[in-house]
């Protein structure tokens, strides 16, 4: 075991506080010299009176109660803190629980599908079928593996819940608990804040932190009811996790550390986020070894998170031998072995003394820093330790993924993160965030310098990528709620820190040497050349209580009350209006004001189902692969998980290719419909045609000649959809598509498309290898069947020439090429 090495005393401890009253000093010093021997008992006596006397001597702003004990006191505020922290709770719950008062008890988005629907399997039909899952439905015709490809955590997580409320007589079906779970451990969350923030500063900020952590749009968007996604328990266990982080370092027990490590375990198998974890604790035991920190404390704690929480971490299939074999889990493990290093250098330097022994083992560290960082290369270089990630370059290039991962970029929140939507998602807190952080600053503990780490990464980290602001919600939540307890303690304590004159006073009588004393004197004489000075907000004269008159205390603690409530009033618009629509569900207003509910995803998904066979392949873009296994369920050629680049590209190459190069492509892959999401009639832009061109840029990154973004442009560099769109544009598969008898709706007058902007040429739309099968009411979803080829052998184009009576043309195919002459006829 490492010896203890010298602390080194935080500044926080080095020197006296800024806040120290000075009538505390005599208390302080009463109580030292009471343990002192008894032959001082009439000095210690006076010193007692004199404390005494300076206690009753505090002026106050206000009066305060007389006759109260403390033990009432304390008794007091710990069962306020209890009720207090129990309502923010309640709130954090029922601010989530919108979208289900508004429409029903419905999964949101597109992932969380596919976690309702594996949780479904977990209940239905036991763990270890759930362990060794087959999805055949899934990426046809390869399937997926499920076991072995997903984090097991939230459907673990949901299925211990289901078991639980079993056992306790209360049969909750499987899709209420999934919807409920993100609300449940929003509740959670706060409590969470509150414990971690305690250990940074004081309960009151600790209770702050869990209000705004619990309304904070930058969490509820990823946790409303419904939202059942991997984020709905992460951030309970990244807060648990960083709290029993701080409790280890600041114990040095193990029994902590191997908290956090459990913790961290349960992190690992819920959410892909558990890499930041994995390199923040380790960050920050390395910046507190540089400050010269370095304690048995540190060791202990890092050592045993380290050791449990990487074999714990290897216990998901999914991981298994990553966090030994990947560069970015390389960080901990170096930390880890470089804190062995300097443990076995203070053990040494205590036993050996001797300035050339030191010396030696200087170049003993230095040489094995030296092989350890040359072996990490010959590792890497070699394949045994994987190099990074192309996520990871994303986040310090923004540029990398549109050139080298489109499939990434492609992804709406992994794009930049535009400054309206820190304001939006974290309102009044992102401007008292900067104090929070100076706070810790100031003071620089051990367990501020986490804080101080935390905001530096994840302050950048949210800037590059639009999802991540979930990620640096909670340390503003702590940082703002630091910063803004500090001012509501420093207006609403009613002691009235002691003027100039009244220190000045009190040190004149102390002994103090002549350089003090000039000093003093050279202030007093600059003070007398002061001709006006402001006290108070509007005071003109020198006033007996400055800033911490009643006047002044008032309008502080107004103003900050004022901002509590439109904080308050910001998020629960926020939350009501942006957050907790359904996406499978859409809302609008009639023009009386009533709400108007479009359902066409359920009803086109509905459709599927009750009008398709059981192993009809259904092909669409990726984004809606979970939700039609989930909702229609039918297999689908792609989905969210998005494992295989190459398949993805093979759809983009379908739905931008025309109908000749499209149609090989579905038959191949046996599609017998084909879905896309058409917004032109309602004005939903969340529909195919604006992603269109990740579609063409996916696949151009697998077949660069055959498919070229720059055909789907103008001339003059525009997206047109109208009159100006090009050749390639108007005859690919999903233009057609999305645009196949638009014209129809609007009798004659040119169609408009409401989300572009653009009018659609009158022309009809001709499909040769497809058949409309359904669309829904608004045309948000369309669905069509793939013709199967001709009994007699014909083209397509030939059928529909001759089913609409008109005269065939000769087509190229049924040129015959040799000798030029022959020119056969048109195939029937």
């Amino acid at each position: 075991m490492p010896p203890k090495a010298a602390k080194s005393p935080s500044p926080a401890s080095a020197a006296p506080s800024a806040q120290t009253q000075p009538t505390t000093l005599p208390r302080k010093a009463s109580a030292d010299l009471l343990s002192t021997n008894d032959s001082q008992g009439a000095t210690d006596n006076a010193i007692i009176e004199n404390a005494a006397a300076a206690t009753k001597s505090r002026k106050l702003a206000y009066p305060l109660p007389a006759g109260i004990s403390p033990t009432t006191i304390n008794n007091t505020q710990s069962l306020l803190r209890f009720i207090i922290l129990a309502l923010i709770c309640g709130a954090a719950i029922g601010s989530r629980l919108f979208a289900v008062i508004r429409f029903e008890s419905v999964i949101h988005e597109f992932d969380p599908w596919f976690n309702f629907r594996a949780s479904k399997v977990l209940v239905n039909e036991g763990f270890y079928e759930f362990w060794n899952w087959f999805d055949p439905t899934a990426w046809y015709p390869l399937g997926r593996t499920v076991g072995t490809t997903l984090y097991p955590g939230l459907m673990v997580t949901s299925g211990l819940i289901w078991h639980a409320l079993r056992l306790i007589n209360m049969p909750v079906d499987i899709r209420n608990v999934c919807v409920l779970l993100a609300p449940g451990f929003a509740g959670l969350t706060a409590w969470a804040t509150y414990l971690f923030t305690t250990e940074m500063s004081t309960p009151s900020a600790g209770l702050l932190a869990a209000a705004f952590i619990g309304i904070a749009p930058g969490y509820i968007s990823r946790s409303v009811a419904g939202s059942y996604d991997n984020e709905a328990i992460a951030i309970f266990l990244l807060m648990s996790s960083f709290y029993f982080w701080i409790k280890a370092l600041k114990t040095g027990s193990s029994l902590w550390g191997m908290v956090t490590a459990l913790f961290y375990g349960w992190m690992v198998a819920a959410w892909g986020g558990y890499v930041f974890i994995t390199n923040m604790i380790p960050l920050h035991a390395f910046v507190l070894i540089l400050m010269g920190r370095f304690n048995n404390r540190l060791y202990t704690a890092y050592s045993s998170w380290y050791v449990i929480g990487t074999i714990a971490s290897m216990q998901v299939p999914f991981v298994e031998f990553l966090p030994i074999r990947t560069s970015e889990h390389m960080a901990a493990l170096g930390v880890f072995g470089l804190l062995q290093l300097i443990a076995f250098v203070e053990t040494v330097r205590r036993l050996v003394p001797g300035k050339q022994f030191q010396l030696l083992l200087r170049a003993f560290v230095v040489a094995v820093f030296i092989v350890s960082f040359a072996a990490l290369v010959v590792l890497t270089f070699s394949g045994w330790i994987a190099p990074f990630a192309g996520r990871f370059y994303s986040l310090w290039d923004t540029g990398y993924a549109k050139v080298h991962m489109p499939i990434i970029a492609s992804v709406s929140e992994h794009q930049p993160t535009a400054w309206p939507s820190f304001f939006f998602d974290l309102e009044m807190l992102i401007f008292f965030f900067p104090a929070g952080v100076f706070w810790c600053f100031k003071e620089l503990r051990d367990e501020q310098v986490f804080i101080i780490i935390y905001a530096t990464l994840s302050a950048y980290f949210a800037g590059v990528m639009v999802r991540l602001m979930l990620v640096i919600t909670p340390v503003v939540c702590v940082s703002a709620a630091i910063a803004f307890s500090k001012l509501l303690e420093a207006y609403i304590d009613p002691v009235v820190p002691e003027s100039e004159d009244e220190i000045e006073e009190a040190t004149s009588s102390q002994p103090m040497s002549k350089a003090k004393a000039k000093k003093i004197a050279a202030a007093a004489a600059q003070k007398d050349k002061v001709e006006f000075s402001f006290t108070g907000i509007l005071g003109g004269g020198k006033g007996t209580k400055g800033i911490f008159g009643l006047d002044t205390r008032f309008a502080v603690v107004s103003i900050l009350s004022l901002f509590l409530f439109l904080f308050v009033f910001h998020c629960t618009w926020v939350t009501s209006t942006a957050y907790s629509s359904p996406s499978v569900v859409l809302a609008s207003r009639n023009p009386d004001g009533s709400q108007n509910i479009i359902d066409d995803f359920r009803e086109a998904y509905y459709w599927i189902r009750q009008n398709t066979e059981k192993d009809a392949v259904v092909m669409s873009w990726w984004d809606y692969g979970y939700q039609i296994a989930g909702m229609a369920d039918r297999p689908t050629l792609v989905d969210n998980n998005t494992w295989n680049n190459t398949h993805i590209a093979t759809v983009g190459k379908a739905m931008s290719s025309n109908e000749d190069v499209a149609y090989p492509i579905l038959r191949k892959h046996d599609v017998d419909y084909v879905l896309v999401i058409f917004g032109g009639l309602l004005g939903y832009s969340g529909d195919d045609i604006n992603k269109f061109l990740w579609m063409v840029r996916i696949a151009q990154g697998v077949w660069p000649d055959e498919v070229q973004e720059i055909n789907y442009f103008t001339q003059r560099g525009e997206y047109a959809v109208d009159d100006r769109a090009t050749p390639t544009m108007k005859n690919s598969l999903m233009y057609k598509m999305s645009y196949y008898r638009f014209h129809e709706l609007f009798g004659g007058h040119p169609a408009q498309d409401r989300v572009r902007g653009q009018q659609i040429p009158a022309t009809g739309i001709q499909l040769d290898t497809l058949d409309e099968a359904f669309t829904s009411e608004n045309w948000i979803v369309r669905i069509y069947k793939v013709k199967k080829e001709d009994p007699i052998g014909r083209e397509h184009k030939a059928v529909t020439a001759w089913e609409g009576g008109k005269k065939l043309r000769k087509s190229a195919s049924s040129t015959v090429a040799a000798g030029g002459g022959n020119k056969g006829r048109p195939s029937m």
